[in-house]
């Protein structure tokens, strides 16, 4: 996928700073939710040069989307994980009961 890659005699892969780029790219477009097959087709489309700007623009577009939804679910769980982690540490250091243990079930706890 990366088209600026060499090789070398034994065929072992060099990496300029060309390719890092390229690689940075699609690591990010990856990790976006994007799949192979769109990201290669991402990769056409630079290559072909600048008459697929708007073309890219609307791939990266909703890509950005993607990575937003994505951020503000990372958030959501990282806010579920403080109350957590706050409630296990009251219960340790107040000996709060463990309402979240099914024995001890309050469901207000467990949310």
């Amino acid at each position: 996928m990366v088209p600026s890659i060499q090789r070398d005699k034994n065929n072992i892969r060099l990496f300029d700073e060309e390719s890092i780029n390229w690689l940075i790219c699609i690591k990010h477009l990856k990790d976006c939710g994007m799949s192979i097959d769109s990201i290669k087709n991402y990769i056409d489309l630079c290559r072909e040069g600048d008459s697929t700007i708007p073309a890219r623009y609307e791939i990266i577009l909703e890509q950005s989307k993607h990575a937003y939804a994505q951020l503000e679910e990372a958030k959501q769980r990282a806010s579920y994980m403080k109350k957590k982690v706050q409630y296990y540490y009251d219960i340790i250091n107040y000996g709060i009961p463990d309402g979240s243990n099914p024995e001890n079930w309050d469901t207000e706890k467990c949310k």
